[in-house]
C-alpha cells in the first residue's frame, strides 16, 4: 500500500465527515464557514474566514484535481512540484495531488528568503512551483533568474503577472483519480534539512518511507477514529506531517491552527474537543508561564478530552516536563526523536509509559533499530558517550545530487545522525548534544545540553543556549545565553553562584542576557550565536537589550 491509498479509503468510508479544520484566531469572524463557501481560488487571501472545514470526499476530490492539472500539462511522473505555503487547508490536498500524479512533493520552508528559494528549486530540480499571497515579493526579484520552472501556480485572488490561478485552473479538472500506478519503491518527496550548517541539503524519500511513518506514528499514540489531533507546527517539516499521519490512518479528524498563543492553543483545544497535542518546547514554556503567572486560567476551557501531549525536533528539558506534568497531572506525554532524514518522528521514542524515564529521548520506534557507536563504528559500553546511528524503513534514499554528503551519514545501512547520546542500563537512550556543537574546553568535552537543562532548573531563566567562544588559553569556553523569565531580574553573577553545583569544568564562563533564537522546528540556532557572538575576543556577562 502507498499512502495515497489511505486518503482514497477514508473518502471511501468517511466522506461524509470533517477530516481537516483550519483555525485562524486572527481572523475571527462571527459564524464558522465550510470549505464549500470558500473555493481553492478564495481560501488564502488576507480576509480568510475564522474557521474553515474539509470533508475526506472534498480533500480527496481536491487532490485528484491538482493532480490531473499536472498531468495535463504534461508534467510526467517524477517531476519535482513546490509547495510554498503557510498552513492552511490548500496544503495537504496539493501535496496529495502531487503524490497522486506521480510527481514528487518538495516542501519549502516558508521563512527561507529569495536567495534560499532560489537555491532549493535549483538543488531539487523544481519544475512547478505552487505559492500564496505571502512569497509574491519574495519571489518577483527572483523569478526571471528561475529558469528551470515551468509553472508557477499562484493559491489565493489575482494572482500575480508571472503565475496562474490554482483554483481556477483546478475547477476544469476531473475531480476523479488519476490514472497512475504508484509502487512503495516510487519517489515521493524531498524534504531539506535544517541549514543549521549552511544551505539545507536535499532529502529524498519513496512512499515506503512514508508509510512507514504512518505506521509508526499510530503505533506510538495509538491515534482512533475519535482522536482529534491539533497541528501547530509548520507543514513544510517532516515532523508536524509525519505526526498527522496517525490521523491519516486512523480516519481521524485534524486542526490546523494558525497561531501559538496559549490562549489560542486552549481555545482550540476546547472548541475542536482536541484531544492529542505536539507542541514545541517554546510554546509549551509559554504555555506553561501563562498559567503559572495567573494570565490564562484554564478552568475557562474544556480541556478534560486533551489525553496526550507529545513534543519533539529538539531536547527536551526534563525540568519543563515535570512542570507541565504539575499543570496537567492527567496527560500522557510522549517524546519523539527523529529527523528529516529518517522521515520526521519516531525513530526513537520516549513511550507514553515510561513517563519515570523523563529525561531519555527513548527505545527505537516501531519498526527501527537504534546503536550508540564510537569513532571506528563499534558500539559503546552502557552510559558511554557515542554517535547515534539509527537503521528502519524510513531512512532516507539519499542527499539528492550529493553523494559525497551521502556516503558520510549511510554507512552499511546505518544512518549516522550526528547528535552525541548514551544508553542505560535499561535501555533508554539520552541525547547528550549535536556532535558539531560539543565544546573541547582544555581537553574536556563539555555538552552544552547537559549544561542548558541544568541552568532551565534556576527559577528566573526561561530559554537557555550554550555555545563555545574562543579563547587563547582553553582553545573553548562555554558561554550561556540566557533569555530571562518574564518578570525576573536574575543577574549574570547569580547565575554564575548558582552554577557553582557544577563540576568546575562545565561551568559557563560567561553570561549573556539575550533572546535565544530558535528556528520554525524549535530548534535553537547556535550558527547564529556564534556568528553574533563568537568573534574572537571574550564577552563578558551583559544585559542584551
Amino acid at each position: 500500500m502507498v499512502i495515497t491509498e489511505l486518503l482514497e479509503r477514508n473518502a471511501r468510508l468517511y466522506g461524509g465527515e470533517v477530516s481537516l479544520v483550519e483555525i485562524n484566531p486572527s481572523e475571527e469572524r462571527d459564524r464558522a464557514v465550510t470549505w464549500r463557501e470558500f473555493s481553492l481560488i478564495e481560501s488564502a487571501s488576507p480576509d480568510a474566514p475564522y474557521r474553515r472545514e474539509l470533508t475526506w470526499t472534498e480533500f480527496e476530490q481536491r487532490a485528484n484535481r491538482f493532480a490531473n492539472l499536472l498531468l495535463s500539462r504534461g508534467f510526467p511522473r517524477g517531476t519535482k512540484v513546490a509547495i510554498l505555503l503557510m498552513n492552511c487547508l490548500e496544503w495537504l490536498p496539493l501535496y496529495f495531488g502531487i503524490l497522486k500524479a506521480g510527481c514528487i512533493a518538495v516542501p519549502l520552508n516558508f521563512r527561507y528568503s529569495g536567495e534560499e528559494i532560489a537555491y532549493c528549486l535549483d538543488l531539487a530540480d523544481v519544475e512547478v512551483l505552487v505559492f500564496g499571497q505571502d512569497f509574491i515579493s519574495r519571489l518577483a526579484p527572483i523569478v526571471s533568474g528561475l529558469s528551470g520552472v515551468r509553472a508557477f501556480f499562484y493559491v489565493g485572488r489575482e494572482a500575480p503577472d508571472f503565475s496562474e490561478p490554482c483554483g481556477t485552473l483546478c475547477s476544469y479538472c476531473a475531480s476523479t483519480p488519476p490514472p497512475v500506478c504508484l509502487t512503495p519503491e516510487d519517489h515521493a518527496a524531498i524534504y531539506f534539512s535544517s541549514g543549521t550548517t549552511g544551505f539545507p541539503k536535499a532529502i529524498l524519500h519513496n512512499h515506503r518511507a512514508l508509510m512507514s511513518a504512518c505506521e509508526a506514528e499510530q503505533a506510538h499514540h495509538g491515534q482512533t477514529r475519535e482522536d482529534v489531533f491539533l497541528c501547530i507546527p509548520p507543514l513544510y517539516h517532516t515532523g508536524a506531517k509525519m505526526h498527522w499521519f496517525g490521523s491519516l490512518l486512523s480516519g481521524s479528524r485534524a486542526v490546523l491552527l494558525r497561531g501559538v498563543k496559549p490562549e489560542w492553543i486552549c481555545r482550540a483545544v476546547t472548541e475542536e474537543r482536541c484531544t492529542i497535542v505536539w507542541l514545541l518546547v517554546p510554546w509549551a514554556q509559554d504555555l506553561l508561564d501563562a498559567v503559572e503567572s495567573g494570565r490564562l486560567d484554564l478552568s475557562h476551557y474544556l480541556l478534560d478530552q486533551w489525553r496526550l501531549m507529545h513534543i519533539g525536533a529538539q531536547p527536551v528539558p526534563p525540568s519543563l516536563i515535570h512542570r507541565w506534568k504539575k499543570v496537567f497531572p492527567h496527560h500522557a506525554y510522549d517524546t519523539n526523536y527523529g529527523l528529516s532524514e529518517s522521515t520526521g518522528p519516531g525513530c526513537v521514542h520516549l513511550g507514553v509509559e515510561n513517563i519515570a524515564k523523563v529525561g531519555a529521548i527513548g527505545v527505537p520506534g516501531f519498526g527501527w533499530k537504534a546503536r550508540i557507536v564510537n569513532e571506528r563504528g563499534e558500539d559503546v559500553e552502557t552510559g558511554e558517550v557515542g554517535e547515534l546511528i539509527v537503521q528502519g524503513p524510513g531512512v532516507m534514499l539519499c542527499y539528492y545530487k550529493n553523494p559525497e554528503a551521502t556516503a558520510e551519514v549511510l554507512r552499511d545501512g546505518w544512518l549516522y545522525t550526528g547528535d552525541m547520546a548514551k544508553r542505560d542500563g535499561d535501555g533508554f537512550i539520552y541525547l547528550v548534544d549535536r556532535k558539531k556543537d560539543v565544546i573541547i574546553s582544555g581537553g574536556e568535552n563539555l555538552y552544552p545540553v547537559q549544561i542548558e537543562d541544568f541552568l532551565r532548573r534556576h527559577d528566573g531563566v526561561k530559554d537557555v543556549a550554550v555555545i563555545g567562544l574562543p579563547d587563547p588559553r582553553l582553545g573553548e569556553i562555554a558561554a550561556a545565553i540566557i533569555e530571562r523569565r518574564e518578570g525576573s531580574a536574575c543577574t549574570g553573577e547569580e547565575i554564575l553562584r548558582f552554577c557553582e553545583e557544577l563540576p568546575r569544568y562545565k561551568r559557563p564562563k560567561r553570561i549573556i542576557f539575550a533572546k535565544v533564537p530558535r528556528n520554525p522546528t524549535g530548534k535553537i540556532e547556535k550558527p547564529l550565536l556564534r556568528q553574533r557572538y563568537g568573534t574572537g575576543r571574550l564577552v563578558e556577562a551583559q544585559t542584551t537589550a
